[in-house]
Formats: structure tokens, C-alpha cells, sequence
């Protein structure tokens, strides 16, 4: 395998790494090579096998480049482990078998799908922390240690963990592929492998905190190992005056990368930070937004989403459970397939289906070089309205960098909540 010279290193190492740099349709030179020459090395190591449909595709390949900075031999070793880690766990019976109640209960304690994008396209999620009180917890890794799917685990991975991962699996199954057909955003022709995360530590205490470290450092490690790359920016709002403490703790858990996405924001800076990069009718009404969502419900549903939908006789909305989707063979379609069990018996259920968007078909060269959306799937934008260059360098100042030591000192301030709760980068 032609390896990555100094000079190609350097040149990744300074090259943007924010969205849509580094994905699909906006590689330089060197990631394009660095993504074949990645592939060779994966097929000759039996962990890749090319074709029309490939073993995986190129949007999957790309998280793994970007967590390891497109250094090859690094990529490797992280895709090789998650490869023998979910052959270990058998991801796939897991998430095909896992049942559905098991599953609810373990989406009402991690990060929710609201329904919405920002306004790149990107899924938004909500985390409301306070509901992982520790009564809450034992109970729910208490009912873990019963049989929930059909799948046969490595005995080393907790149980409890790998139902959590269940819904990362639906992250990359069933919402990211979801927000990918959806031609109404900027980069159409870029898949979505991303997720924006308000992550809400309101009404946490410092106890509850240190009650629940052990539990989210494992989780965010082994999903920072499996799924890298499938967080983006993480507003974090409610940060009370001891946060200084916890976020020493966190850090350390996530990248460099995953770090410098993070954003601490002050109660006066929740709104007009919020509304820069999401719509104000997909922002929580409960965060300064119009929608209607609370922590528990299930998402509600984008009505552009909804209404492109074709949805299967007795059927208006997504269920409960996972669910993911794949192509109609013969058609332009794409249909959502609800999976998992129902009083021990396996359902396979279309739910609906999605004109297929992406890949998009191929345009004459004339107009090639312009991303526009064809008439057939033009909608109204998703970044309508939406911030200008200079509101987005403005708010990119609030980056947290994992360099600045004074970010304990700011946070410790009790005033650091109302005040100047977000820490330049």
C-alpha cells in the first residue's frame, strides 16, 4: 500500500475539519487518495471487499479517516477492532432481534431524536442529563441483564452498553440515512453521517454527576471507539458553577476532534447561539424555539419529511423500535423497515417510503460544476434564513479548545452560568 508522505500529513493536519470538509464531494486531493489507499489496505486485509455494492461504503470508510486524521495505518487499527468487536456482539442479529420495549427504555435515557435538523441538515438530538438519576439507572441495568435480543455477545461488553448501542446503530441505519434523502439542504449531494446535540445539565447535581461518571466515561469511550465521527457540535446549556469539575472528567473522555466541538453556553446565549445554527421552529420551545418536544416523546416528525413520505396503509408516523432502510430494487425508492421483536416475535414491517434522493442522478456537464437541486426534488431550503458568514465565524468563537486551562477557572465562577458561562477558543 503507497503510504501518506510528511508533506501529505502536513497538508491533512491544516486542512478544515468542519462540515462539509472531509466528506463526500468536498475531499482535497490528499483524502481522496488517503480514502483509496485505504480501501487497499482494508481489502488486503479481508475487511473490505469492493464492487457495485461494496461491503462499506465511502461515507462510513471517511469517519473512520477523519477521527484518525487520514493517517491510514491509524484508521486501520480502529476499523479492524470495531470489526472484530461487532462480529464479537453480532451488532446486526442485536439490532434486528432487539425488542422493542428493551429498546424505549434505553432510548428514554440517552441522547432523543427531536424529529429535526439543523440547518445543514444535520439530525438534532436532546439530552436532558437530570433524568439519569441513580434510582433510574440501577433499574434500567438491572432489566439489562435479562435476555432482550437473540444475539450472542463477547461476555465482555456490558450488556447494559450494548443496548446503547442499539441506538447508535439506529443513528447510522435509520435517522442519518433518513436526513441523507432529503434533498432540501445545502451539500445535497453530501450524505449526512453527523448529529447536533443540545445537551442539557440543568438541575444536576454534583452528586448525581459523580454517580453517573463511571457509566457515561464507558459508554462515551467505547462509542468514541466504534462510531467515531458521528458527533458534531454539542451545545451544552445549564451548566451550573462546580461544571469546572465535570468538564475536567469529560474531556478526557472524547478527542481532541469531538472536543473542540463542544459548546458551554451561558442562559443569555442559549437563544441567539442556538438560532445561528438551527431553525427557530426546530429549536425546543423549552430552549427559546417553537417546537413542540419534551424530553420522552417520540420525535416529532419534520411536516417536509412527513409529507414526502408515502406511508404504508394504517401508517402516519415512524414507531416505536428500530427501524432502518435500504432501497427498493427496481425502483427510485427507499423504504423504512421497522425490525426487532413484539412478545418474542420477530417484526419486518415497511413502515414507508422516500424518493431516493442520493446519490443524486448524474447532471449534464454544463451544469455540473453548480450544486442545484433538480426540479423533480427541489423544496424549500433547510438553511433558509439561516445565519450569514459572519454570524458563523462570530458564534465559532465559542469553541472550547482543549488547550486553554483557563476554562476551569471561568466555569468555577458561580457568576459563569449568567455571565460568561462559554469559553473562547
Amino acid at each position: 500500500m503507497a503510504g501518506l508522505s510528511t508533506g501529505d500529513n502536513a497538508a491533512l493536519a491544516t486542512h478544515d475539519i468542519g462540515y462539509p470538509n472531509g466528506h463526500l464531494g468536498h475531499l482535497t486531493t490528499e483524502e481522496e487518495e488517503a480514502l483509496v489507499n485505504f480501501k487497499v489496505y482494508l481489502e488486503e486485509h479481508d475487511l473490505y471487499t469492493p464492487g457495485p455494492t461494496p461491503s462499506h461504503d465511502d461515507q462510513t470508510l471517511l469517519r473512520f479517516l477523519r477521527a484518525r486524521r487520514w493517517v491510514v495505518p491509524d484508521a486501520y487499527k480502529q476499523f479492524h477492532e470495531t470489526e472484530v468487536w461487532r462480529k464479537a456482539n453480532h451488532l446486526d442479529v442485536l439490532y434486528n432481534t432487539l425488542d422493542i420495549d428493551a429498546y424505549e427504555q434505553t432510548r428514554r435515557l440517552y441522547p432523543q431524536w427531536t424529529g429535526r435538523r439543523d440547518r445543514r441538515g444535520i439530525p438534532l438530538f436532546v439530552f436532558e442529563i437530570v433524568h439519569l438519576d441513580s434510582k433510574t439507572v440501577a433499574a434500567y441495568e438491572k432489566s439489562a441483564e435479562t435476555a432482550y435480543s437473540e444475539a450472542v455477545t463477547d461476555g465482555s461488553t456490558p450488556s447494559k452498553l450494548l443496548r446503547l448501542f442499539a441506538l447508535y446503530e439506529s443513528l447510522t441505519r435509520f435517522t442519518q440515512p433518513l436526513c441523507t434523502q432529503l434533498p432540501d439542504r445545502d451539500h445535497f449531494s453530501t450524505p449526512i453521517t453527523l448529529s447536533t446535540n443540545i445537551v442539557d445539565v440543568s438541575g444536576v447535581s454534583l452528586r448525581q454527576f459523580w454517580n453517573l461518571k463511571s457509566h457515561m466515561q464507558a459508554a462515551s469511550q467505547l462509542a468514541t471507539a466504534h462510531y467515531p465521527e458521528t458527533l458534531d457540535r454539542i451545545f451544552i446549556i445549564g451548566a451550573p458553577y462546580f461544571f469546572s469539575t465535570v468538564w475536567g472528567w469529560v474531556k478526557r473522555w472524547f478527542d481532541p476532534i469531538t472536543v473542540s466541538k463542544i459548546f458551554i453556553l451561558s442562559a443569555a446565549e442559549v437563544k441567539p447561539t442556538l438560532e445561528a445554527f438551527i431553525d427557530p421552529k426546530n429549536i425546543p420551545k423549552k430552549y427559546g424555539g417553537e417546537l413542540e418536544f419534551n424530553w420522552g416523546d417520540m420525535p416529532n416528525v419534520d411536516p417536509y419529511i412527513a409529507e414526502r413520505a408515502t406511508w404504508e396503509s394504517g401508517k402516519a408516523e415512524f414507531v416505536k423500535g428500530p427501524m432502518y432502510w435500504r432501497p427498493v430494487e427496481g425502483t427510485d425508492l427507499v423504504e423504512c423497515v421497522a425490525v426487532g421483536t413484539v412478545d418474542q416475535k420477530t417484526r419486518m414491517q415497511r413502515i414507508c417510503t422516500l424518493p431516493k434522493a442520493y446519490p443524486p442522478k448524474p447532471v449534464a456537464v454544463a451544469v455540473a460544476e453548480k450544486e442545484t437541486v433538480p426540479a423533480a426534488v427541489a423544496a424549500p431550503t433547510a438553511t433558509t434564513n439561516g445565519p450569514t458568514e459572519a454570524d458563523i465565524e462570530a458564534v465559532q468563537a465559542l469553541s472550547i479548545g482543549d488547550d486553554k486551562p483557563e476554562i476551569s477557572e471561568k466555569l468555577a465562577e458561580p457568576e459563569a452560568a449568567t455571565k460568561a458561562g462559554t469559553v473562547s477558543a
